[in-house]
């Protein structure tokens, strides 16, 4: 169970981490008009638990603002996946 848990938390971070950094470097080749991250590779990344990463990305850089689906989307999806993670914690760790 514990090793579960270590893994849980460490994918979570890791695909946090790699959504905030691809929504930067997707932003960045959308302004030089280059080959762009596809829609769906980000969606894996979130829903993978990234999806916190992806708000603060899309915030951070003003990237996908103005999609509906990530700008609603991907918070509820945040808000479900802190709220696991925390009572995968709490349930652990009391």
């Amino acid at each position: 169970m514990e090793v579960i848990v270590y893994v849980v938390l460490g994918g979570s971070f890791f695909c946090n981490i790699a959504l905030f950094f691809l929504m930067g470097y997707d932003k960045s080749k959308a302004r030089k008009g280059q080959w762009r991250v596809k829609e769906k590779h980000l969606w894996l990344f979130a829903l993978l638990g990234g999806s916190l990463g992806g708000v603060v990305g899309m915030r951070t850089f003003r990237h996908k603002t103005k999609h509906a689906r990530f700008r609603f989307g991907w918070p509820v999806l945040a808000f479900l996946q802190v709220a696991s993670l925390l009572t995968l914690v709490w349930f652990y760790f009391r």
